[in-house]
């Protein structure tokens, strides 16, 4: 079976699908995989080094609410549409399935021409125009979360890495604390904006050093590449340890007791999936799906919702703080982001898959390989 994977642009479009294409080839080593992408983006830089053929097309940037640009989008689709197909053909795909992005819509379109099988898979809790689009006409309807709005759509959770989707955070936190040089047993705070950082969060956190400090917490800190974070050492006080970026955030997320990030779909669901709590400071731009996918798990009672705006040292120190020395309540909200978190969503997208392509999925899926870390890809929270 050969299998084109259409999921560019940033990393939250990204990373599922390559998780998807990791499912696949879980399931049976043989199997084709061809990515779909643009040179907008970060697709050259992620999706190669994971080891995929990738194919680029012409970006056809989407308009996010109507307007005069939707008049023109057929004209402009069309040369990508028709270069979507001619990958769909070359490699004589047996289903396409796309995650959103610039590249999804065309590579809808193309597989409706070519008259092949078309799976779409919607993280966000308020689907974008590539795949509000391509469910019309698809065969399968899939989605990260059941607020999305999607009639006939199946909830089958984000595809999510086996490092992540099988964590067992009690087990590992002595030796993920010990990875980052973190105490053993400190309340301990995990803060991350994504891989280009957060401003609100990373001035917050430096505002709060004296604070958390007094209170006997360490904090795990990735501010991103584009700001950098100085945080001077006390060699008498918690651990406070600033990196620009972690690549094993299954061991951060085992070393935490709590995190703060962005509301990206993919975090969202990484939080859900290990039972790690989370203060969500959505990002305060775009379309607002940021705070739209951080609401189920937080009325879950997995979370907090904070507006980028209202958070200042004087809103941490009444909230995060309490809430970092309160083992009984953070207990109470790991589970609740346990019991929303689904871990086996790539499993069940590879079965719908081959259902949608009319195959019998292989009937062994083989044991998974270690994970190359290096290849751990976070999610690009300012999609």
């Amino acid at each position: 079976m050969h299998v084109v994977i259409a999921g560019g642009g940033s990393a939250g479009h990204i990373e599922p699908a390559l998780n998807t294409a990791d499912a696949l080839r879980r399931a049976d080593p043989s199997i084709g995989v061809t990515m779909l992408g643009t040179e907008k983006g970060l697709d050259t830089k992620l999706i190669p080094p994971r080891g995929y053929d990738l194919r680029l097309i012409p970006a056809v940037p989407l308009p996010r609410r109507p307007s005069g640009a939707l008049l023109t989008l057929p004209s402009r689709l069309l040369g990508t549409v028709q270069a979507a197909q001619r990958v769909i053909a070359d490699v004589d795909a047996d289903v396409v399935i796309g995650f959103g992005g610039y590249v999804a819509l065309p590579a809808y379109l193309g597989a409706r021409r070519a008259k092949r099988p078309i799976v779409v898979h919607e993280a966000n809790v308020r689907p974008g125009l590539a795949n509000r689009v391509g469910a019309r006409f698809a065969d399968t309807v899939l989605t990260g979360s059941p607020a999305v709005p999607m009639r006939g759509a199946t909830c089958v959770g984000m595809p999510l890495r086996p490092a992540i989707s099988t964590l067992d955070r009690a087990a590992v936190r002595a030796e993920a604390r010990k990875a980052f040089g973190l105490d053993p047993d400190r309340p301990t705070l995990l803060v991350t904006g994504g891989s280009q950082g957060a401003r609100r969060l990373n001035e917050t956190m430096q505002a709060s050093v004296r604070a958390l400090r007094e209170a006997g917490i360490q904090v795990l800190h990735s501010y991103g590449d584009k700001n950098a974070v100085t945080i001077a050492e006390d060699p008498d006080g918690p651990p406070y340890v600033a990196r620009p970026f972690i690549d094993r955030m299954d061991l951060a997320y085992a070393a935490a007791d709590l995190a703060m990030t962005r509301g990206g779909m993919m975090t969202c669901s990484e939080l859900a999936a290990v039972g790690l709590p989370s203060v969500y400071v959505p990002l305060p731009i775009g379309n607002g799906e940021q705070r739209v996918n951080a609401t189920p798990v937080v009325q879950a009672g997995g979370g907090l919702l904070i507006d980028d705006s209202a958070l200042t040292p004087a809103w941490f120190a009444a909230n995060v703080l309490p809430l970092l020395l309160d083992t009984r309540r953070l207990t109470a909200m790991s589970e609740a982001a346990a019991r929303f978190g689904i871990r086996d969503a790539d499993d069940k997208i590879v079965d719908l898959i081959y259902a949608a392509a009319r195959k019998q999925r292989p009937a062994g899926e083989q044991q998974q390989p270690e994970e190359s870390e290096q290849h751990q890809a976070q999610e690009d929270q300012t999609s």
